[in-house]
């Protein structure tokens, strides 16, 4: 499948591309890939390890004379993004990733394409292929589980390494290098709510939110795109003053993903229908040109439910306090940095929510470039849910990188970048969960920047890379290897 992909510049890197394509490897189901990868490493003759976790390492010996050379690790995560169209029929851990070209970009058909982290792991292995590439020693680190918890670094094995250089290439603008990122945790919210039966005199209605485009929740959380759940929270006040109780609700698959839809249920008494569809048709046009510079597709619609088997309504008080809670909960950026101007410094996105039979769950992603940022924003989440008698924990909580701009590996990638591109790279810091600043912490030694191809709509089904830019990407990467295989 997607053999149309061998075609494409630079087919070393693209050859290896298509192998990520045909290989299903959401979150958590990354075996399947490693045990290929494993099996193309032996065939190359490279030796390869694992760590207690199942990150995977293949290394490659130096060039002939450049066995002095510092070690270089090169870095990309194996799984990918999970996201499709809502009348898509794709499984992700069963289908490959159908893919096609359109205006020099690769997309993807109705899912997200995995170019985040793929075409990294790609020019990973392509450099591990390439038999005319002088370079010194190298480490290819595969970790798993990045989008969904960051595991595969957090648990990453400690004197494991021997590289002194990281190149995690797991960015996406070209012309740009990153030197920093935010750091980041999961804030969970589980509460049981009480509920009383459906009344005579009520309506069960059903909701849905769809139309938005949805995006990363770090590097696109400060664009004017909607969030579904909070929008058809929105919704739902609206709809408290016609008395309607919370039935279900469901918004959301990813935490690290801008919500595109979400649906709910609700019971309001059946005289008031006609009026609660009036408030909520022009709610609808009110969010659209709230959204129309960026997210003009919202799409806002509400049918009498044909489902006489739902569950219990909340009791309206229950549903009154979730709403409101929800409703007060912080959504988007929190701050811009002073520090680094244009970059966010703390944000949170309200990823997934669901209620069913009185239960209630929410995963929300809070970052930030200030690790006490991170850990007050979750406390303000403890501390607002606490009071509906929700119990709240924060989980899988990550370092943000730290910049060191006199990095040395830093003015080798700018030296080179000139020289190739004729102009020097911008220097950024990202509001998005790199690895690095995981790995920096078990190996503070560690010189690190991240650089990649041109990407956009990652964590979305509109999702795709710019053609040309991967052919940059790939020069600039064999260069870069070049220039640190002299350094010895």
């Amino acid at each position: 499948m997607n053999a149309h992909l061998d075609a494409l510049t630079p087919s070393i890197v693209w050859r290896h591309f298509r192998t990520l394509c045909n290989t299903p490897r959401p979150s958590g189901h990354e075996a399947a890939l490693v045990a290929i990868l494993e099996a193309w490493a032996d065939a190359q003759g490279l030796a390869h390890d694992r760590d207690s976790f199942g990150n995977l390492r293949i290394c490659k010996p130096a060039s002939p004379g450049c066995e002095q050379a510092p070690g270089v690790i090169l870095q990309g995560h194996l799984d990918m993004v999970a996201q499709a169209n809502s009348d898509s029929t794709h499984d992700f851990t069963r289908d490959p990733i159908s893919t096609y070209v359109a205006d020099g970009w690769l997309h993807a058909e109705g899912t997200t394409l995995g170019a985040d982290n793929g075409m990294g792991v790609a020019a990973i292995l392509a450099v591990l292929e390439d038999a005319e590439l002088t370079h010194g020693p190298l480490e290819a680190l595969f970790t798993l589980e990045e989008e969904t918890s960051m595991g595969g670094a957090l648990n990453l094995a400690e004197n494991w390494l021997k590289g002194s250089l990281l190149l995690n290439l797991d960015s996406e603008d070209r012309g740009e290098v990153y030197i920093g990122c935010a750091g980041g945790a999961d804030v969970v919210v589980d509460a049981l709510l009480p509920s009383a039966a459906l009344r005579d005199d009520e309506q069960l209605i059903d909701l849905a939110l769809t139309g938005l485009k949805g995006g990363h929740s770090g590097i696109d959380i400060h664009k004017p795109l909607g969030n579904a759940n909070r929008l058809l929270v929105r919704a739902l006040r609206t709809l408290e003053a016609f008395d309607a109780r919370l039935v279900s609700y469901q918004g959301g698959t990813l935490r690290n993903a801008i919500p595109r839809e979400a649906f709910a249920q609700l019971a309001l008494p059946a005289d008031d229908v006609d009026a609660a569809f009036d408030a909520l048709k022009a709610l609808e046009n009110t969010l659209r040109a709230e959204l129309s510079t960026g997210d003009s597709g919202l799409v806002l619609s509400a049918t009498r439910s044909v489902n006489h088997e739902a569950f219990e309504p909340l009791t309206l008080d229950a549903s009154t306090m979730l709403v409101a809670a929800l409703h007060a909960a912080p959504c988007g950026v929190e701050r811009m940095s002073a520090d680094v101007p244009g970059v966010v410094e703390t944000s949170n996105n309200l990823g997934v929510l669901s209620l069913k039979a009185g239960r209630l769950h929410l995963c929300a992603l809070v970052r930030s470039l200030h690790d006490t940022a991170t850990a007050a924003l979750a406390d303000r989440f403890q501390a607002l849910f606490g009071l509906i008698g929700a119990r709240v924990r924060v989980e899988n909580s990550y370092p943000g990188w730290v910049p060191h701009p006199g990095s040395a590996l830093l003015a080798i990638f700018n030296q080179r970048h000139a020289a190739l591109f004729e102009q020097k790279p911008a220097v950024k810091v990202i509001h998005a969960g790199l690895e690095c600043g995981i790995i920096g912490s078990k190996y503070p030694h560690l010189d690190m920047i991240s650089f990649g191809p041109l990407i956009r709509g990652a964590h979305s089904p509109d999702e795709r890379v710019e053609l040309a830019s991967v052919d940059e990407f790939w020069r600039m990467l064999r260069a870069l290897m070049e220039d640190l295989a002299q350094k010895g």
